[in-house]
């Protein structure tokens, strides 16, 4: 198996050089290149067209939240996972509406950094603990999943991960921070129904928790 190929985006040096040794020693990385600022790390990786980008957002030039946008409108493969310690909620949305793949804090341990990089290099998209419960709730304040008639609301139009009318209704009903019971009592079906269907939607959108499939609903426009 060919080892990932990461793209180093980091202004401050002490810690560049830290997780540089951090990435030397991790098995299935490559470290093939460093930046120091945002508008480098996009020529960087337009040039070298890395698997994932390791980006923090406080850059000069141009901050990382921006250089992902630019990233991801050069419509490449790599991914980007958010290295920073902002845990506020404008920099974590807007990381992810500028396309991120992963939010990760920079407190993180070396294991937890490495298994975030082969995450997100996978298509799994990776959300930081420290962050997780905060996006959740925001996504469950902002999101409208009824109808004025009562129907739930979801986007069918935008489905490309094969799931059905009703995995689309759970889904949404995921996002509003439902629990599995409580679907069932909302859709009339039983528990261990909407256990299944819970279980299907995690494993049609490669997630392998409800919090990041919510996640992924939201950045992929599903509900």
């Amino acid at each position: 198996m060919n080892n990932i190929k990461v793209l180093l985006v980091e202004d401050h040096t002490m810690t560049r050089m830290g997780l540089s040794l951090v990435l030397e020693k991790a098995e299935g990385i490559e470290l093939i290149a460093e930046a120091e600022d945002g508008l480098s790390g996009v020529e960087k990786a337009k040039e070298l067209c890395p698997d994932v980008i390791l980006m923090d957002i406080g850059l000069p030039n141009i901050d990382g939240i921006e250089a992902t946008r630019k990233i991801k409108e050069e419509n490449l493969n790599s991914k980007v996972l958010i290295f920073t310690s902002r845990d506020n909620e404008d920099d974590v949305f807007a990381s992810f509406k500028a396309g991120a793949d992963g939010y990760i804090m920079k407190g993180s341990t070396p294991e937890q950094t490495t298994n975030a990089i082969k995450a997100v290099s996978e298509g799994i998209a990776w959300i930081d603990p420290a962050i997780a419960r905060l996006v959740l709730s925001n996504i469950q304040k902002s999101t409208q999943n009824l109808t004025p008639t009562g129907e739930i609301n979801y986007k069918a139009g935008k489905n490309a991960y094969g799931l059905t009318e009703r995995e689309m209704e759970v889904l949404a009903l995921i996002v509003e921070g439902l629990s599995n019971p409580q679907i069932a009592e909302r859709l009339v079906i039983t528990r261990a129904t909407a256990k299944a269907h819970v279980h299907s939607i995690l494993q049609k959108l490669y997630v392998d928790d409800r919090t990041k499939a919510a996640i992924m609903a939201m950045k992929e426009g599903l509900v």
